[in-house]
């Protein structure tokens, strides 16, 4: 049996017949190129006295546009801004301060029962908590957040109020699922803490057992909304 022998690409020979389709399709890309070049305006330049440089471009005034990007995600606006200048910005500083504070909730590596298994998943990349400036602390001294996942037992409770109070103020505390905030299937329990609350103040519960990621998501973005409210004391 004969294999069939592929038959060679002709080549195009200048002067006869149409031009390849590629060729066409670079001739379209550089007029359109071409198009949007001479449709652009020039960089405007101002400040620049009699033979001197320009001091200032469009390239450097990039603040109000930086600004409008950030201002269209909630989690994102900057409150309290009067005006934009050049390199500077006026704003209330004590709403400023808590804008830098929400985004970046720093929360403690404690984990009780299986409602950790939950948050460390949100921590991954699938949720990712990084992008909405959480990430994870060792030690409490550098974490502003404790997220209580699971059962407090009569035992493990002098731990989370010493955990607690070795944190910096202005310090918060999220009760993740029913062990947390009510002490769940375990409720009554001869050795159980019936919520947290109990030795801690709480400031948002998160439903469930366990509750999925994207509930400990929505319950940091709460928070958020409460912590750009707080009134911090001078000092703190």
């Amino acid at each position: 049996m004969r294999r069939a022998q592929a038959k060679p690409y002709p080549t195009p020979v200048s002067g006869q017949g149409a031009q390849p389709a590629a060729t066409e399709e670079a001739r379209e890309r550089q007029a359109r190129a071409r198009a949007i070049t001479a449709q652009s305006p020039e960089p405007e330049v101002t400040g620049a006295p009699a033979g001197e440089g320009p001091r200032f471009s469009q390239e450097d005034e990039l603040e109000p546009d930086v600004v409008r990007r950030l201002d269209a995600h909630p989690s994102m606006r900057i409150p309290g801004v009067w005006q934009w200048l050049p390199g500077i910005v006026t704003a209330r500083l004590q709403e400023l301060v808590n804008w830098g504070r929400a985004n970046s909730l720093w929360y403690l590596l404690f984990g009780l029962a299986c409602c950790a298994i939950e948050m460390m998943a949100a921590g991954a990349t699938r949720t990712d908590l990084d992008r909405i400036g959480s990430v994870f602390r060792a030690s409490p001294r550098q974490a502003d957040l404790m997220i209580v996942s699971g059962t407090v037992t009569e035992k493990m409770a002098p731990v989370v109020k010493t955990l607690y109070d070795q944190m910096a103020e202005p310090k918060f505390v999220i009760s993740m699922g029913a062990c947390a905030t009510n002490g769940g299937p375990y409720y009554q329990g001869y050795n159980v803490v019936d919520g947290v609350d109990k030795i801690i103040p709480v400031d948002v519960y998160v439903a469930g057992c366990p509750p999925r990621p994207e509930a400990l998501v929505h319950a940091i973005l709460k928070l958020q909304d409460k912590v750009r409210k707080v009134h911090v004391p001078a000092g703190l």
